[in-house]
């Protein structure tokens, strides 16, 4: 163990027991002996002075990381047919006294969707209960949750596409009856009890529609897509992020982050907090249009928000392949990566902004990717001579 981490873990002992700086732990140098205390310890070892954190700034991060999120939904940025239907519904539960009818929210990652659930809690006065499809491993873990609801609570399942079918059978009767069937005991003794539930608002996202079972689906009174963002509603984004950060940030560099944000906050977001470190440490302390091109330089990524891996699957298919249709296993293996994290998770935004095209033979390039590479798209003669025919097909 260094010395360093032996120092950490004999200050935290001393600190519990409430000890003097100069007490050792059990098997230390004698108490009150200056050579046992940390800085001699550290100075012995080579190490340099611990720094302690200041709990008022830990404190003061979490409550920022918080607030970044909108709360009410006339502060939500974009998504104006969404808001709008939004706003109908849980005013016309407010004037009823009832809970809001049970949402699904769908869309890429990053849009909004945990945000939307948390909103929908603040406009009704209700409490929020976060969870996730993986977590509902059994049944009895969702009903444990739904029985500790209270009247009118926000239930948000996020990745609700993962539900297993017991936990889905589980919770038919609690969206429909606000009720649940429990088995006690095992073998004969066994017997089935319905609990009744308080009303309560099932709010569910899910980045895979397809995935959500039909039953489930259908027991879901208000179903939205949400779809990417516009740059003029990233740009308002950033600079409200920016602000909350308290770092300053000119229209510029604003519409350069958001530019490369791929039409997602959470990526605006992200990039927005890696150029704040970019000008803090290399900068002024301000983002502007060139400290903003140079931090995206600085972290791999370009003028279309693409990053390395992005540009290793344009190298794969422009340069690798020369433009011939390869399947998704030998796409995902010639990058590292597993077919799933690469037809979840990178294919998505390159399709949509032509850079790629999924063709009957294949993945391929399209005319946006030889543009972004700076490659001129080779012709049907211009095929290398170790490449197949013109007909064949690189499958995986």
């Amino acid at each position: 163990m260094s010395p360093r981490r032996e120092i950490l873990r004999t200050d935290a002992r001393s600190d519990a027991r409430g000890e003097p700086d100069g007490a050792t732990g059990p098997g230390g140098s004698h108490r009150g002996d200056p050579s046992g205390t940390p800085e001699a310890a550290l100075a012995r070892g080579g190490g340099s002075a611990r720094r302690d954190v200041d709990p008022d700034v830990l404190e003061q991060e979490h409550v920022l990381e918080v607030g970044i999120r909108p709360r009410h939904l006339a502060e939500f940025v974009g998504q104006a047919a969404v808001r709008e239907h939004l706003e109908i519904v849980l005013e016309a539960a407010r004037r009823r006294g009832q809970p809001v009818d049970h949402l699904l929210f769908a869309g890429p990652p990053g849009l909004g969707k945990t945000t939307l659930a948390g909103i929908v809690a603040a406009e009704m006065g209700a409490g929020l209960r976060v969870t996730s499809g993986p977590a509902l491993g059994r049944g009895g873990d969702v009903a444990a949750l739904l029985t500790e609801l209270q009247p009118g609570d926000v239930l948000f399942i996020d990745e609700i596409h993962r539900l297993n079918r017991a936990v889905e059978e589980i919770l038919y009767p609690a969206m429909e009856d606000f009720q649940i069937d429990i088995v006690i005991g095992k073998g004969p003794t066994a017997r089935s009890v319905r609990l009744e539930l308080p009303p309560f608002t099932l709010v569910g996202a899910t980045t895979r529609t397809g995935l959500v079972t039909g039953p489930l689906r259908d027991r879901f009174g208000f179903v939205e897509a949400l779809e990417l963002y516009a740059l003029d509603e990233l740009e308002l984004i950033v600079r409200r992020t920016a602000r909350l950060f308290g770092v300053e940030c000119d229209d510029a560099g604003a519409t350069e982050i958001a530019r490369r944000s791929r039409g997602t906050p959470r990526l605006a977001i992200r990039l927005l907090r890696r150029v704040r470190d970019f000008v803090e440490v290399r900068g002024s302390g301000a983002i502007t249009l060139e400290s903003a091109v140079e931090g995206c330089r600085v972290f791999g990524i370009d003028e279309l928000g693409l990053d390395r891996l992005d540009r290793r699957l344009l190298d794969v298919l422009c340069v690798r392949f020369a433009g011939r249709p390869i399947g998704l296993t030998t796409l995902a293996v010639s990058v590292g990566e597993e077919p799933e994290t690469v037809e979840d998770v990178y294919e998505p935004y390159l399709l949509q902004a032509g850079l790629v095209m999924r063709t009957p033979r294949g993945r391929m390039p399209g005319p946006a990717a030889w543009a972004h590479l700076g490659i001129e798209e080779p012709g049907g003669a211009d095929a290398p001579a170790w490449m197949p025919g013109a007909t064949d097909t690189l499958w995986s």
